[in-house]
């Protein structure tokens, strides 16, 4: 499921991400990934250890979790914490799939944590006019869709999707990319559960039969209590 999600940055929000992105200290976006994505990535990225990662990465996950249209589409279990890129001067990352699982952050001598990548995640934080290039290019079985949203808006995406990031020829792209684990892995039964959802919702507020919505929610709740993995 391919799936727009605005406003989970207001313009306040862009704008001081913005201001603290532009004083950051950039490092190789290659440092983060194998030896095949290297050959095809090109862009700056915040370090790992970046303390202003671990600032913005968590005021991302505040506003996430004040979403309910995000929290309903991708069920989030796991998280991994936000990354930030930068791409300029015709930096491009080509075709890829990310990877199927990644590790979590843990404390020294705690055991690895592993998170399976169910669900791309990526928050635009600069306005579609600034910049020249750098849609996210997502390829499916209907094609190949070329994405560039308002700043502060989320593109969620399956992971297993190849996708790549079109070269920048003017201007800065920012953005903030994250993956997650969902309760539900199967994208189709996580695009069904959404469906429902909003439909239930949407019935609700048309003040529709009391028992046919509580019915109809059951039916939601027994799904979601079939497909889930906690």
């Amino acid at each position: 499921m391919l799936l727009h999600v605005p406003g989970i940055l207001d313009s306040s929000q862009v704008a001081r991400f913005r201001q603290a992105l532009d004083a950051a200290d950039w490092g190789d976006g290659r440092q983060t990934v194998g030896p095949q994505g290297a050959e095809v990535k090109h862009n700056l990225q915040l370090p790992e250890d970046s303390r202003l990662r671990n600032e913005l990465g968590g005021a991302v996950l505040s506003a996430l979790a004040a979403s309910p249209l995000y929290f309903s589409a991708v069920l989030p279990a796991r998280t991994l914490p936000p990354r930030f890129n930068r791409y300029e001067g015709g930096g491009q990352y080509g075709f890829h799939v990310d990877g199927a699982v990644m590790s979590l952050a843990v404390p020294e001598g705690a055991p690895a944590v592993n998170l399976r990548t169910d669900v791309s995640c990526t928050l635009f934080l600069c306005e579609p006019d600034e910049y020249d290039g750098g849609e996210l290019v997502i390829h499916d079985t209907y094609g190949e869709h070329d994405v560039k949203l308002p700043a502060g808006d989320l593109l969620v995406y399956p992971s297993s999707s190849l996708h790549r990031v079109a070269p920048v020829t003017r201007g800065t792209r920012l953005a903030s990319f994250f993956w997650v684990q969902s309760l539900v892995r199967d994208d189709n039964q996580r695009q069904t559960l959404f469906e429902l959802d909003g439909a239930i919702q949407a019935l609700t507020a048309s003040g529709a039969d009391r028992d046919a919505v509580l019915r109809l929610t059951g039916v939601y709740h027994n799904l979601l209590r079939r497909w889930a993995e906690t």
